[in-house]
This record gives structure tokens, C-alpha cells and sequence, in this order.
């Protein structure tokens, strides 16, 4: 190991986190403690806080109180440049006085970024993409130039997905991009049991955009003895509609959540084309589970669970998504066996929030030293 490294590697590393403007560390600390956090969440925000174990110290961006007038302006200025600046330039003092600066999302680094251009003090920014690189051909030319510009402030971005890493790549070719997985707590595991449960329960969780709901109600009007819940806040209601196998709620705590993965026969994660690995959080909680999963393959997911791990059907085919299922219903020992697999290749290649954490740490001090 050069000096440079060896050194950089040895001080403690000063991480500010900038989150967005509602995800107060505090609060969610406070969400976690009382078990509304719903998810296999962590008692820090999406894990961030498990750096002070790997020779960090780390500072989350705080919730400031504002007025109605102020929050208009600042909502307002987010919509018009799609991200939000205000926020990150009251956060200005921590953020300067990191060593590095971590995000969640695009539309933190860049708010981050255009802090960054107004000031010489340069902490190093890992800037983290989620949508932006999906929706990157649809933003208007004023919109890219900005987000060119910004990206100069960004010294290393990380993506999800291999999708998405084609895609960054291509549009930065002198950045430096990384694929780092994303990963949740995964310290607990439920051990799978072979389900032959009538009626046949499918689960489908989550409130992403790239929820393909009417998928998995077309395929689910081949399939009478099956009983399906979508828990979500945005699913279209009116798909319950002439479908009495159907249910559209929401889990509104931990327990409720886990009594419905405890029911559950497969966990259907039905999903439209996308680069950032759409539905991956909601995969591995199934595998945590022990619940056999159906998901769309698409986003890059192959690249966190093999085919032997989860069964696959192509976007918007409700006719194969109907076929897997079926095939899950008949084969309950078959599907168990599939869950084992998910669950030892979560092991066995690192998935779940440590290591995404981890890298996070060794992706600063790379910076760092340089």
C-alpha cells in the first residue's frame, strides 16, 4: 500500500451524509425505536451510520425549521432545477467541513455540487444515482447542461445497477463511475419452509414508479384459487375492480409487514423496464424472509440474485408472470430450495447493508489519498 493510503488509512474519516430535506437522522432513529419505520431498515438511515464502526466519524444532515413562504420557495426551486439547494446550503458549515460528503441520491449531490461551485473549500463528493441516468434522454437540454456542469463538482459516481453503470459511463467517460450494490440490514435471516398454503398468497410490495401493478392484476385473472395483497401507497385502487382475489393496502408497521411475509406463498415483484435496479430492496426482504420470489427481469437485478436464486419473466408479460406463479403453486419444494439459494448467495456475495457501507468507506479513502 503506498504511504499516501497507508496514512489516509490510519485517521479517522470525516463523513457528513446529506440526505433529503424529510429524512432527519433524528427522526429516523426515533421512527426506528417505536417499529413504524416499516422495512428491514437500520437505526441510522439506509445504514450510514455503521461507518463510525469502520473508522468514521459521521454527521447527518439535520431537518430545519421553516415557514410556509420559505418551504414554497424552496419546494418551488426544487421543481424548477430538480433538486434542492436550499436545503444543502443551510447545511453548508458540516458539509465543508467533511472529509467527504456521501448521498443517497442524484438530487442531493447535485444540490450538494452547486453548494461546492460557490465556495474553494472542496470536500470530495460521492455522488450516488438512483433515477437520474433512467430518465437522463427525457431531462430538457437546459436540464443536462446544468447537471454537466454540476457533475464537474463530483469526484466519484456510484450506481446500482450494471444498467446503469453502462449508462453513466457512456455520458461520463471522464468520471469515474462504480458499481456499488445496494444492501440492507441483513444480519437475520428466516429459514424457508416449503408453502402448499390454499388459498395460494402472492405479496407484491412497494411504491416505486416502475411498478408494473396492471401486470400483476392481468396475470392474476388466470389464477382463482390465488389470493393476492399489493401493499402500497400508490398502486391505482381501481384495479381491485371485478377482482376479488385483490387487496390494495398499506403496512403500517413492522409487524403488520412481517405477518403478511409470514402468509405469503411468493413475494411477486412485477416491474417495468428500468436501469436502477427497481424492486431490490423489497427482493432481498422476501429472501430474508424465506419467501421464494417472482420478479421482472429487468434493471440489472440478475446481477444481484442468479435465476437459480429467483425466478425471472420478462417485463410486461402477464402471461409468463401468470406461468412462474403457477409453477411456484405447483412446486412448493422446488420454490423452497430456490429461497435457500437466494439466502446463501446473500451470504456468500456479500448483499445487504455492511457491505454497501463498507464500500462506501473504501471508496472515500481511495479519494482521499489521491
Amino acid at each position: 500500500m503506498p504511504l499516501a493510503e497507508a496514512a489516509a488509512a490510519r485517521r479517522p474519516l470525516n463523513v457528513f451524509v446529506h440526505l433529503a430535506a424529510d429524512k432527519d437522522a433524528v427522526a429516523w432513529r426515533e421512527a426506528w425505536l417505536s417499529r413504524k419505520l416499516v422495512g428491514i431498515n437500520d437505526e441510522t438511515p439506509y445504514g450510514y451510520g455503521r461507518a463510525t464502526s469502520m473508522g468514521c466519524t459521521v454527521k447527518f444532515s439535520r431537518t430545519t425549521p421553516e415557514g410556509l413562504a420559505a418551504k414554497v420557495v424552496r419546494l418551488g426551486l426544487r421543481v424548477l432545477t430538480g433538486f434542492d439547494v436550499i436545503h444543502a446550503f443551510r447545511q453548508r458549515r458540516a458539509l465543508l467541513a467533511a472529509d467527504v460528503v456521501w448521498t443517497h441520491t442524484e438530487s442531493q449531490y447535485l444540490a450538494v455540487a452547486a453548494v461546492l461551485s460557490l465556495t474553494k473549500r472542496r470536500p470530495r463528493l460521492l455522488g450516488q444515482s438512483v433515477w437520474l441516468f433512467d430518465r437522463w434522454k427525457t431531462l430538457t437540454p437546459l436540464h443536462k447542461l446544468l447537471y454537466r456542469r454540476l457533475i464537474r463538482h463530483v469526484d466519484v459516481l456510484t450506481v446500482h445497477s450494471s444498467v446503469n453503470l453502462a449508462v453513466a459511463r457512456a455520458l461520463f467517460p471522464d468520471k469515474r463511475v462504480v458499481l456499488v450494490p445496494f444492501g440492507i440490514p441483513s444480519e437475520q435471516m428466516m429459514a424457508p419452509v416449503a408453502r402448499a398454503g390454499k388459498p395460494f398468497h402472492i405479496l407484491s410490495i412497494g411504491n416505486d414508479r416502475h411498478r408494473d401493478w396492471t401486470c400483476l392484476a392481468s396475470a392474476l385473472d388466470g389464477l382463482p384459487n390465488a389470493m393476492s395483497a399489493i401493499l402500497s401507497g400508490t398502486a391505482p385502487r381501481v384495479l381491485i375492480k371485478g377482482r376479488p382475489n385483490l387487496q390494495i393496502m398499506q403496512a403500517r408497521t413492522n409487524s403488520e409487514l412481517f405477518a403478511h411475509f409470514a402468509e405469503a406463498d411468493v413475494v411477486c415483484v412485477p416491474l417495468k423496464p428500468n436501469g436502477h435496479a427497481s424492486g431490490i430492496t423489497v427482493i432481498q426482504e422476501a429472501v430474508l424472509a424465506g419467501v421464494p420470489v417472482v420478479a421482472s427481469a429487468t434493471g440489472g437485478l440478475e446481477g444481484y440474485f442468479g435465476a437459480d436464486a429467483v425466478r425471472y419473466v420478462p417485463p410486461g408479460d402477464p402471461r409468463a408472470l401468470r406461468d412462474a406463479l403457477q409453477e411456484i403453486a405447483r412446486n412448493p419444494e422446488d420454490a423452497r430450495a430456490r429461497a435457500l439459494r437466494a439466502q446463501q448467495h446473500m451470504v456468500d456475495a456479500q448483499i445487504g447493508a455492511e457491505f454497501f457501507i463498507r464500500r462506501h468507506v473504501e471508496l472515500s479513502r481511495e479519494m482521499l489519498a489521491r
